[in-house]
């Protein structure tokens, strides 16, 4: 249920019009009530969905591609690229888009335990193969951040410098961080095939064993139309009568 209620309230922000900044707004501080609710609080939320905003730099050129009026123009010698204002409301729109849906999949993280959300996506009818693989990277995430800190005290170990001394040129270090690269996929490798041969012999058949959860009942089948009706209801209401710019 919090899976649907979550990639629901996703698609919503993601069918709004440019420039609902206003209707952007409110579903922020839905999530920031619901935080408050789940005892995960806004800044913890907040901090946690930084990582997202690089990537809504993909959404800059829109800024110099929209036809309206100007706002500046940069001019870079050979050509000169001029900034409009339906431009930037289309980039502050998709910007805040990304960053608002980020945090509403960082709350169902928070909120949900991680075998709870694979046994979600396997009821939800999520390729078994693409769940055991998001399960079992899951699980040895910790083994490999375990590897590569030993490599790391290995190489701080052997890489000692007299006082004064030249440091290594930046092409040198470069590949000495491959040659780590390199041997960690080689490790990360080996140890996925004998734990692979390892579950097979143990009667591993591509599915996850786990105790099966309670029909979703008449409670939870409520609770998901309530959602598509606020959800619905938000669209509405930001479409008809909403100011945007």
């Amino acid at each position: 249920m919090k899976i649907v209620a979550c990639v629901a309230f996703i698609l919503a922000l993601s069918l709004l019009p440019v420039g609902s900044f206003i209707a952007l707004a409110a579903a922020w501080l839905v999530l920031v009530a619901l935080s408050g609710v789940a005892r995960v609080g806004p800044v913890r939320m907040v901090r946690s969905s930084f990582v997202a905003l690089p990537f809504a730099a993909a959404a800059m050129p829109l800024l110099f591609t929209k036809d309206g009026d100007a706002i500046g123009t940069v001019d870079f010698g050979l050509f000169a690229l001029t900034a409009t204002w339906p431009g930037l409301y289309a980039v502050l729109t998709i910007v805040i888009k990304s960053w608002v849906s980020v945090q509403a999949a960082t709350m169902l993280v928070f909120t949900t335990r991680f075998h709870d959300l694979m046994h979600g996506f396997e009821r939800l009818r999520l390729p078994r193969l693409m769940v055991a693989i998001i399960s079992l990277m899951y699980r040895y995430l910790a083994v490999l951040t375990g590897e590569a800190s030993r490599m790391m005290r290995a190489r701080a170990a052997r890489s000692a410098m007299l006082p004064g001394a030249k440091r290594p040129s930046v092409r040198w270090q470069a590949g000495v961080v491959g040659n780590m690269v390199g041997a960690l996929f080689l490790r990360s490798y080996e140890r996925s095939e004998r734990v692979y041969v390892a579950m097979q012999a143990r009667g591993y058949d591509g599915t996850m064993v786990r105790h099966e959860a309670p029909p979703l009942g008449f409670a939870g089948m409520t609770a998901i139309g309530a959602v598509a009706g606020a959800l619905a209801a938000f669209e509405l209401v930001a479409f008809l009568w909403l100011p945007r710019p």
